[in-house]
């Protein structure tokens, strides 16, 4: 996957979240670049994070491109499945 054109990754987490590390470190074993948006540091954006994934509290909320991922087990489910790749790719 490196080197290739992504997908924008967005991602929301928080610092203490032991499956937002999780979903990043699979994310960087793809080689994929992403935005994490700090929702303990940044509190104002959990409402955001919230509306964009129709009612998501949970961290992590993953987007990939317009596409609402889910959290940690949705990503690594792709992953297991071969989709992930494609949807990173775009």
């Amino acid at each position: 996957m490196k080197g290739l054109t992504m997908q924008p990754i967005e991602i929301y987490t928080t610092q203490l979240c032991g499956f937002c590390h999780a979903a990043k470190r699979l994310l960087k074993q793809k080689g994929a670049e992403f935005t994490e948006i700090d929702v303990g540091a940044e509190p104002d954006r959990r409402a955001e994070m919230t509306q964009r994934a129709n009612g998501g509290r949970t961290v992590p909320q993953i987007f990939v491109g317009d596409t609402h991922v889910g959290g940690c087990d949705e990503l690594y489910a792709l992953d297991r499945d071969g989709k992930l790749d494609t949807l990173l790719a775009g």
